[in-house]
């Protein structure tokens, strides 16, 4: 399999020097080119037809946000890979990037930052999405099995999702041999998501109605600061009411909590109240806040009362905490690969037979409203007229 041919854009040498040391010494990894600025970028860009770019947003000539608009007009499929520093700016600029299309980001390293810490970092952010968003990350010899479409989503007793056309979705059903008891009411809604979340939330949460009948507890992954100002920017896009979670937030209908950055969101049963519990234990899937521990607690809390969603995300988080919500009886929706930009987490879920049905991310709101909105609102059969 030929290397994966990275641009790397930023106007500071240090920086481009140490990532196209890390990214060169990876032996699936070549580096073919470098650019100070934006405007350099885009005139290389053409001859050098790299399967990757990473862009720094605060550059000189034409900044990162800018060079993303452009980038986008003649290299739509290309993943960009934005370089950002964990600052207020930085954090809010990054998410600007990510809403204008870019793939992904990394936290830059800084130029007092020890080279030795420097190169660690960069390996270990950088080097992992580069493979997962250029699908270099499958073995070689075992290409991607898309699951097999179905004309309808499967329906199950006082639950019925909203039918989805063949042509935009596949759905797998639960594990062969499974006995699946009677589903009970979702009395709440708990959401996993990594690489292409943000905007992948955006679309679920701005589908949802601001009298959602059920709370909702998200875990998107992402450092502090980040994760409150996506907070801040979903619940000025949606009708519900985001937050970052504190340590004791009551979770109530049509209120959503964030899992802040850095730490796990966990929940407590506190007599008829539930109510959100922060920790700093130790990372899952090299990931905290976890999507697992989140699902872990929920199956805990609320069992097969629970309605559990995994967006696109690099990885498997979620598999496990989805395994304990599926033997509990809860229902699980996972967004389908060809709306997914990495289908990591769902794809794990999916092919673990655990997903009740896979869709595209537009349909996703709709399965929770009708999910949680007809088992409210049932019409005893006859009734109709």
């Amino acid at each position: 399999m030929a290397d994966i041919r990275v641009l790397v854009v930023d106007d500071s040498a240090v920086v481009r020097r140490i990532v196209a040391q890390v990214l060169d010494a990876e032996p699936d990894i070549t580096v073919v080119g470098t650019a100070e600025n934006g405007r350099v970028a885009l005139q290389k860009l053409a001859a050098l037809s790299p399967d990757a770019v990473t862009l720094d947003i605060e550059m000189p000539e034409l900044d990162g946000l800018g060079t993303l608009k452009e980038l986008r007009k003649t290299h739509a499929r290309v993943p960009v890979i934005m370089f950002s520093t964990l600052t207020e700016r930085g954090a809010a600029k990054t998410l600007e990037a990510l809403s204008l299309g870019a793939s992904d980001y990394v936290t830059k390293p800084s130029n007092t930052t020890a080279l030795t810490d420097s190169v660690r970092s960069v390996r270990e952010q950088l080097v992992p999405k580069l493979r997962s968003l250029t699908g270099r990350d499958v073995p070689a010899g075992r290409p991607r099995t898309p699951l097999r479409p179905t004309t309808s989503l499967p329906t199950r007793p006082t639950a019925p999702l909203r039918p989805v056309a063949s042509t935009a979705t596949a759905v797998v059903g639960p594990r062969a041999g499974a006995v699946r008891g009677p589903v009970q009411r979702p009395e709440v809604l708990a959401i996993g998501s990594s690489t292409g979340g943000p905007e992948a939330l955006a679309r679920v949460l701005t589908g949802l109605p601001g009298t959602l009948r059920v709370p909702v507890v998200i875990v998107q992954h992402m450092p502090p600061i980040f994760t409150r100002l996506l907070a801040e920017r979903l619940s000025r896009a949606s009708a519900l009411d985001v937050r970052e979670a504190a340590e004791g937030d009551q979770l109530k209908p049509g209120t959503v909590l964030i899992a802040p950055g850095d730490f796990h969101l966990e929940l407590v049963r506190r007599g008829a109240a539930v109510t959100a519990h922060l920790t700093s234990g130790p990372a899952e899937n090299f990931c905290r806040p976890a999507v697992d521990v989140l699902f872990r607690s929920v199956a805990s809390v609320y069992g097969g009362a629970s309605l559990a969603v995994v967006l696109t995300g690099m990885g498997s988080d979620g598999r496990r905490g989805a395994e304990l919500l599926r033997a509990k009886g809860a229902r699980i929706l996972a967004q389908d690969e060809a709306t997914s930009v990495v289908w990591g987490m769902p794809g794990a879920v999916a092919h673990a037979g655990l997903a009740d049905a896979l869709l595209p991310i537009d349909a996703v709101a709709g399965a929770i409203v009708d999910s949680v909105g007809h088992q409210a609102h049932a019409i005893p059969l006859g009734a109709r007229p």
